[in-house]
């Protein structure tokens, strides 16, 4: 066994610890926040009804602009609270930015659930869930949990996730990420 690595076996471990090394799967979740004049539709959507419960924005109506219909149009401030609570979140560069991102969660592998393998080649389901990662994303991430299945490909120094050629064995985790089906 003297040429064989820790990589040769796919094992649930090996598979769990590559898919949360992963670039994608440590891609955080983002919550795009916008102030200023913003549409009724997306003063109205769930995620800005939280922020308006928490008191961390406040709204009044306005005249729409050109680029911002239909009628009511709001026009979306920060409150002090909300100032405090996003100050850390928003980026040193958006000061006067009126559209900026907020990292609200990173996703947390619960368990790999299966592998069915297939010569070089490896499907691994595994479930995984959005954990928050500041009070913000406390307010707007839900603790489900998604099923999702993954391809995997031996090489000559081990197995890989694989970046996706289509197909289910072969697709890559971004796709699995995005087709992953809720487990509860």
């Amino acid at each position: 066994m003297t040429g064989c690595s820790r990589r040769d076996f796919l094992t649930r471990a090996l598979a769990a610890d590559l898919i949360s090394a992963s670039e994608t799967f440590k891609t955080p979740q983002q919550f795009f926040l916008r102030t200023g004049v913003i549409s009724n539709r997306e003063y109205t959507s769930p995620e800005y009804l939280v922020l308006q419960k928490h008191g961390w924005i406040t709204g009044v109506t306005v005249p729409c602009t050109a680029d911002v219909s239909p009628p009511p149009c709001w026009d979306v401030a920060l409150t002090p609270i909300g100032v405090e609570t996003f100050r850390d979140l928003i980026p040193s560069d958006a000061g006067s930015k009126q559209y900026f991102p907020v990292a609200v969660a990173r996703r947390q592998l619960v368990s790999v659930t299966g592998i069915s393998r297939a010569d070089n080649r490896a499907e691994v389901d595994f479930t995984w869930k959005w954990v928050p990662a500041n009070e913000v994303g406390s307010a707007l991430v839900s603790s489900l949990e998604y099923r999702t299945t993954v391809g995997f490909k031996h090489y000559d120094d081990g197995w890989r996730v694989i970046d996706g050629l289509g197909g289910k064995a072969d697709q890559s985790l971004e796709e699995a990420l995005k087709d992953g089906n809720s487990a509860q």
